[in-house]
This record gives structure tokens, C-alpha cells and sequence, in this order.
């Protein structure tokens, strides 16, 4: 583990330098602990795959107190078992009209349509990170065979809903945004919400599954198509 200053009244934690369910949950684990170890000296925890971005008060607080909890809340990591999060389902109707980039990715990787979906559907993906945008939650790793490279031209406008793979990685756009990840199909439930508690179905730690749903299903469940023919500008 190694602690850097990242500016006047933060600091940076860094658990390793490759993404692990292991490094995640070490985290996870921290990012628990310093709330009720630094009280209203803590203004923010940002995580990410393998750091933990800490903002503290300097009026209250400083840079020797905050290593000091860190340490504490990191004393005991090494031994504490890994933590499983929450297992959310969320709804995909995967389908042409829903996923323009389904059919190219299928064909990049030598397998039919329906393979890539259940490829996609079979696996329990951990939230690594949220960030990009409230509610844009980092997924990973989708199996090596459905894996594809960001496209060379981003797309000007990304749905709302839409559920994407770019490298080793998924993820379902919170809203409608620029983007350049892969699209395969669209997903009903709301992925950021300021008015809901909690504003987001995911947190950093908790597992994901996807689950196939039909076109009527996707409607009924509130999701809306992208207009223009079904493809997204």
C-alpha cells in the first residue's frame, strides 16, 4: 500500500497496480472504516479500482492525523475476508435495435448473436468504480471472448440505458452522453436517480448479473427505444 498527497487537503491510497476482486474488497473495506474513524474531518472518499481518494477538512484535521486512521483502517485488511457486496440483477433487452454495435462484436469474435449474449448474461460482474458520470458504474471482466476495443469514431449521443463493453469492461449509461463503447442492448432500470435513496442500485464492491428480457418486457419495465430507427446517432 503506498499514500500520496494529492493536494492541499487530500490524500491517495494506492492497495496495488492491477484490478482484482481481492484489491477491490481492500477498498471497499477502508473506504467503510474512515467515516467513523475521522468523523467531520472527512469530507469525501472517492474509490476507484485500486485507490481510495480521501478529502478531509483541513480546519479540523491534518495530513499527519488522516495517515494516522488511515493506517487504522487498514491494519487489519490484509487478514479480513473479502467482501461480497450486494448482488443486484438488472434487466437487458439485448436485440439489433436496442444494441446497433451486438452484431459487429458477434462477428469480431466468431460467435452468433445469441453466444454473446449468454456470454454476457452468464457472468457475475464486481463494480470496480463509479465515475465518468453519477451512476456510471465500471464493470468487470467480461469474458475474454466477447472483449472489444472503444470504437475509433465515439458516438455524439449515447441512450440512456444503453449497456456497453469496451476492453475487458461493462457498463450501462446512466444517461444520454457522448460515447465510444461497444452497445449491445439497453437496460429499463434507472441507473442514477438525485430524488431515490440510494441514488444508485450499485455500489463500489457490489456484484452484478444481467438478465435477458424480451422487447415487451423491456417497455413495460419503463425503458424507452432510441428513435431514428432504433439506432442511436
Amino acid at each position: 500500500m503506498n499514500i500520496q498527497i494529492a493536494g492541499e487537503s487530500s490524500l491517495i491510497i494506492y492497495f496495488g497496480d492491477e484490478t482484482s476482486p481481492e484489491i477491490s474488497a481492500q477498498v471497499q473495506q477502508t473506504a467503510q472504516r474512515l467515516p467513523e474513524l475521522m468523523g467531520d474531518s472527512l469530507v469525501d472518499l472517492v474509490p476507484s479500482y485500486a485507490s481510495l481518494l480521501v478529502l478531509f477538512n483541513p480546519l479540523l484535521t491534518d495530513e499527519l492525523h488522516v495517515r494516522q486512521a488511515i493506517a487504522k483502517a487498514t491494519a487489519s485488511i490484509a487478514s479480513a475476508e473479502q467482501s461480497e457486496g450486494h448482488l443486484v440483477e438488472l434487466p437487458v433487452y439485448y436485440a439489433e435495435e436496442s444494441g446497433p454495435d451486438l452484431t459487429a462484436l458477434a462477428e469480431r469474435a466468431q460467435l452468433s448473436v445469441q453466444e454473446v449474449i449468454d456470454l454476457h448474461q452468464s457472468t457475475e460482474y464486481r463494480v470496480y468504480a463509479i465515475g465518468f458520470a453519477p451512476g456510471f458504474a465500471y464493470l468487470g471482466q467480461v469474458d475474454e471472448r466477447i472483449a472489444a476495443p472503444r470504437l475509433s469514431t465515439p458516438r455524439q449521443k449515447v441512450p440512456k440505458g444503453a449497456v456497453a463493453i469496451a476492453d475487458r469492461q461493462t457498463a450501462i449509461y446512466p444517461a444520454v452522453s457522448p460515447g465510444g463503447w461497444n452497445l449491445i442492448g439497453l437496460c429499463p432500470t434507472p441507473m442514477f436517480d438525485p430524488n431515490a435513496e440510494p441514488s444508485m442500485p450499485v455500489s463500489v464492491g457490489d456484484r452484478v448479473r444481467f438478465k435477458s428480457i424480451s422487447r415487451e418486457e423491456f417497455l413495460s419495465l419503463g425503458g424507452e427505444l432510441p428513435e431514428a430507427g432504433g439506432q442511436p446517432s
